[in-house]
């Protein structure tokens, strides 16, 4: 129980005054239990602006407190400093509530924590700030924190008062800026803001940024929910996860997914599939398809469904779009059960200036920039976070630590990582501020973004990041000891964008751009590498993956299949967005489901059951996936052959006598008799041919497979004359 020593009466009243007109920073030095001097007793104090009566429940007595202010301050004198009360109010109607005074229980947070939190190094800050259900004594209520060093005061505002940010005031610990106070009793379910009073005396409402749960857009209240009770079954994954090593020598294929448009409930009103219909329906078909990972468009609350989930302001919360929490982590326990990775994009590079989010915070530039020049993205509409303040890059870590922990998730693409690196991204001269030594880089986010994969790396072991890194930026998976950013994985935009480039050509002309296939080889070692075809690429007029292809429907889908056989010969891992895996012929709409009515034309089916097995074939043959980042593990055969537009390469494993050998045609002309090179003598069985009838091919192959003659050929002593199909691919093995 708070022992506060009671000021002079002028003091007192002035408190009082400014504690009526929501003016008040120290509350706790007005309200709840004061010993008065001299012995006198203890003062009592509470204000309550709905109430019209107020009584003192002592454990041996109930006394009526005393109104002394007509706004609504009741005050009762004890004769000692009593060892626990409650107040029973009674409100219009009669209705009377029994309730522990939040004034008369002391601070919370540490000097610890709060050194911690301020250096920038609490790394479970989730744990401190936002609302927590704790027990002090015997009593349980919520404990709210939230970080405002600029606000005049703060409070806690709701249906439990009424939305009266007089209320609910709460203590300010300096000098961090934390604001804190506990509320007894208070149960799950509440909904809840933050209202900041700031300097200029205009009043905030804002949402909770460490908020675990949030009503569902377009309402933005925080609500009260303890997320730790759900029971996890996938103690086997977890477990096994340190020693997959990020998945590095491991097959990685990964369906990119937008739960709200994979697909929707027509019959009712084209709702959304909830987390738990998501988990019986959409794992067992990425389980079906042979895709070893799924990773999701980023779930955190967001405003604005247009963005796809790009613009978050509840960065701790799984949007209730599909429904509470413990459903999502059913989705992701799910996932693991059935041997399934989860990665989450997740967004530390920007965020949107809704009122009730991290814009403007305090009514000062807390979470951003001051200066617009380093935080505001205008070609997006949206804020940069300040990565040089302590408090911002430790809630921006904190989050990442989060996901990966409370959540179990696997790993964590990182969005727009382009937009962090450069102070002059998408910024016109004068529009940006160089750094101290007058360059471009942008130095808090470099050492942000290192901290980030030292932090994520060590503390959840197993676990992997990808950079969606659009530049030239040497290193990104590089160790940060070693000057690297300390990413698993980046996205090789290049190869994707050379290769659409090159599969929108038509055929007859692809010949005089034939190093737009064989450019990669010159840098596909240099970084870890995850090859997207991504959402991105089938949005905004860029035609779906099907559309982008010149020709009749035969060529559309015979060259996306070789183009796809390409993807899983090519050394990195494998990433393809939702809808790309069966030929969805439009765009993709956020709005819409998938249209997966094309399966019942069979070259869709077709398509659909080419990826699988190649995903099959992916995870069964060690050369596609054990040296995806050692030289070793690839060679091309011929790589010249632009008058055919013909590559044929070869990806072997850690034993080098395990290996594929790839042949990929991209024009519509059959290649018969067609040689290449091979290591070795011996029986070369086809493991896939992209024509098969199977997949709505015309089955124009070699029977099988070929045996390798004693012929020389690409500097090999033995060669296979092989029969290509138009637009299609070859994979074999010597058996």
């Amino acid at each position: 129980m708070a022992r506060v020593s009671s000021d002079d009466e002028s003091t007192l009243e002035a408190g009082l005054v400014a504690l009526i007109a929501g003016r008040n920073p120290d509350p706790f030095a007005v309200l709840g239990p004061h010993r008065e001097p001299a012995n006198r007793g203890t003062t009592i104090r509470v204000f309550l602006p709905a109430a019209r009566s107020v009584d003192v429940v002592l454990p041996a007595a109930t006394l009526s407190m005393v109104r002394r202010e007509a706004a609504g301050i009741y005050e009762a004198l004890v004769a000692s400093d009593p060892p626990g009360y409650r107040l029973r109010a009674q409100f219009a109607g009669d209705r009377v509530v029994e309730f522990d005074d939040p004034y008369q229980y002391g601070r919370v947070l540490s000097d610890y924590d709060l050194h911690l939190l301020s250096e920038g190094t609490h790394r479970r800050a989730f744990e401190k700030l936002g609302a927590h259900r704790i027990a002090l004594g015997s009593t349980t209520g919520v404990h709210f924190a939230v970080w405002a060093p600029n606000a005049r005061r703060v409070s806690v505002i709701g249906d439990f008062n009424g939305w009266d940010g007089r209320v609910h005031a709460m203590r300010l610990l300096t000098p961090t800026g934390i604001w804190e106070i506990f509320i007894p009793d208070l149960p799950d379910g509440e909904k809840y803001k933050f209202e900041i009073l700031t300097r200029d005396s205009t009043l905030l409402r804002k949402s909770d940024p460490f908020g675990f749960v949030f009503e569902p857009p377009p309402h933005s209240a925080s609500i009260v929910r303890d997320i730790s009770q759900y029971q996890w079954g996938d103690h086997d994954w977890m477990a096994e996860r340190p020693a997959r090593e990020q998945w590095l020598d491991r097959p990685l294929s990964i369906y990119e997914v937008h739960l709200g448009s994979w697909a929707r409930i027509i019959e009712e009103g084209d709702r959304f599939l909830t987390y738990r219909e998501l988990a019986g329906r959409l794992i067992p078909y990425v389980k079906d398809m042979a895709f070893t990972h799924v990773e999701l468009l980023p779930v955190m609350e967001h405003p604005f469904s247009g963005s796809w989930g790009y613009q978050v302001l509840g960065l701790y919360a799984p949007t209730y779009r599909f429904g509470p929490p413990e459903d999502f982590k059913l989705f992701v326990d799910t996932c693991h059960q059935s041997g399934l990775g989860v990665i989450l994009d997740w967004v530390p590079g920007h965020f949107p200036k809704d009122e009730h989010g991290l814009a403007y915070f305090d009514g000062t530039p807390l979470y951003e920039h001051q200066d617009p020049r380093q935080g505001e993205h205008r070609e997006w509409g949206t804020l940069i976070f300040n990565y040089g303040r302590n408090e911002v890059r430790n809630y921006l870590l904190s989050n990442a630590l989060f996901w990966l922990d409370e959540y179990h998730l696997d790993g964590l693409r990182v969005d727009a990582v382009a937009s962090m690196l450069y102070l002059d991204y998408s910024r016109r001269d004068g529009e940006w501020i160089p750094n101290r030594f007058g360059g471009r880089e942008n130095l808090e986010a470099i050492a942000f973004l290192q901290e980030l994969n030292r932090l994520t790396h060590g503390e959840v072991p197993g676990t992997l990041t990808a950079a969606e890194e659009s530049s030239a930026w040497p290193g990104d998976p590089r160790p940060v000891h070693a000057g690297g950013l300390g990413f698993t994985y980046k996205w090789n935009m290049g190869w994707m964008h050379d290769m659409l480039d090159y599969v929108r050509l038509d055929p007859v002309h692809r010949r005089w751009k034939h190093t737009l296939i064989t450019f990669s080889g010159l840098y596909m070692y240099s970084e870890n590498y995850v090859l997207p075809f991504s959402h991105d690429e089938v949005v905004y007029g860029k035609l779906a993956m099907l559309d982008k292809i010149p020709g009749d429907a035969w060529q559309k889908h015979a060259t996306l299949r070789t183009l796809y056989g390409y993807m899983f010969g090519h050394p990195g891992k494998k990433l393809l967005f939702m809808g790309s895996e069966f030929g969805q012929w439009r765009e993709w709409n956020h709005d819409r489901s998938l249209d997966w009515h094309l399966l019942a034309e069979p070259r869709h089916a077709g398509l659909q059951r080419f990826v699988r097995d190649l995903n099959t074939l992916y995870r069964e043959e060690r050369a596609l996936f054990e040296r995806d980042f050692q030289a070793g593990g690839f060679r091309w055969i011929d790589c010249d052959d632009n008058e055919n537009s013909v590559v044929s390469l070869i990806r072997f494993a850690k034993d080098p006598h395990d290996f594929v050998v790839m042949v990929f045609n991209f024009t519509p002309v059959l290649r018969s008799g067609y040689r290449i090179g091979v290591p070795a003598a011996g029986w070369y069985a086809e493991l896939l041919n992209s024509d098969s009838e199977l997949y709505g091919g015309s089955n124009i192959g070699n029977g099988g497979g070929g045996e390798a003659e004693a012929v020389p050929a690409h500097g090999f002593e033995h060669s296979l004359r092989l029969i290509v199909p138009p637009l299609g691919c070859l994979m074999l093995k010597r058996r």
